[in-house]
C-alpha cells in the first residue's frame, strides 16, 4: 500500500520537480501540497506570488492543498509552531501521514533543521532531488517540458534584471558562472505555470518590479482573467 505524504510545495521549479518524482514513486501516494502564504501579503511566502495564481496552479495540478498561514513580521518560534499546527491537522485528516517531502538539494543546514522540527512530531523528511547536480537538473526540469518565471532575486546575489525572466535556456546561458543554476543559494525563485503535471497552463501578465528591504527584486504575476465574448 501507498504511504501517504505531505508536499512542501513553493510553486516554484525544485517543489515541482520533487512532485514529479513523488508521483512517479508507487510507493508514495500525494495526501496534499503544503504552502505557507503571508496572511497580510495574500502571498506564497518568500516567493511573493499571489494566493490566486496558487490556488489557479493547485488547480492545473488537480491535487489538495493545505495553507500555512504566517504573519508578515513572523519570527522562528511561530513559523515552527504554524508548522506542527498544520502537520497536526494533517495527521487529523489522516492519522497514517507522517512524512513530509521536500526540494532540497544539498544545503546540510536546511535540510537538517527540516528534519529537527518534524522528529519530535513524529515525522520524516523525505527529500527525493537531494544530491542531484544541479546544471543536469536544471536541464531536465526544460527537457521535461516544464516552464517556470523568475518572481524573485536576491540583488546582492545576482542582478536585479534576471527578475522577471523566464527559466529558459537563455537564463542559463546569462547566470554567471558563481550562481547556482537552480537557485539553491538563495539567487531566485521561480514560478512554475506548465509543464508535464499540468492539466493546463496557469495563465498570467507579468506586473511591476518593486525591491523590498533595499535587496529582494520582485516581479508581481498578475492573474490572466479571461473575457467572455459578447
Amino acid at each position: 500500500m501507498s504511504e501517504p505524504v505531505l508536499v512542501a510545495w513553493s510553486g516554484g521549479k525544485d517543489s515541482a520537480l520533487a512532485l514529479q518524482a513523488v508521483l512517479a514513486d508507487p510507493a508514495m501516494a500525494i495526501e496534499a501540497l503544503l504552502t505557507t502564504v503571508t496572511r497580510e501579503y495574500d502571498r506564497i511566502s518568500v516567493h511573493g506570488v499571489r494566493r490566486s495564481l496558487l490556488l489557479a496552479q493547485v488547480a492545473a495540478l488537480g491535487l489538495p492543498l493545505v495553507e500555512m498561514e504566517i504573519p508578515a513580521d513572523c519570527s522562528n518560534a511561530t513559523y515552527e509552531e504554524n508548522f506542527a499546527g498544520a502537520l497536526r491537522a494533517a495527521r487529523e485528516r489522516n492519522d497514517r501521514v507522517n512524512r513530509c517531502v521536500f526540494g532540497d538539494l544539498f544545503l546540510e543546514d536546511v535540510r537538517r533543521y527540516r528534519e529537527e522540527r518534524l522528529a519530535p512530531l513524529g515525522w520524516q523528511g523525505v527529500f527525493p532531488i537531494w544530491g542531484r547536480e544541479t546544471s543536469s537538473l536544471a536541464r531536465a526540469f526544460l527537457d521535461d517540458g516544464f516552464r517556470a518565471v523568475v518572481v524573485c532575486v536576491d540583488s546582492t546575489l545576482l542582478a536585479p534584471s534576471f527578475s522577471g525572466r523566464e527559466y529558459d535556456a537563455s537564463f542559463f546561458d546569462d547566470l554567471p558562472g558563481d550562481d547556482d543554476p537552480c537557485g539553491e543559494n538563495g539567487e531566485f525563485h521561480t514560478f512554475v505555470f506548465d509543464g508535464p503535471l499540468f492539466r493546463k497552463r496557469v495563465e498570467f501578465t507579468v506586473g511591476e518590479r518593486v525591491t523590498r528591504d533595499e535587496r529582494f527584486v520582485y516581479t508581481d504575476l498578475v492573474p490572466r482573467v479571461a473575457v467572455a465574448s459578447p
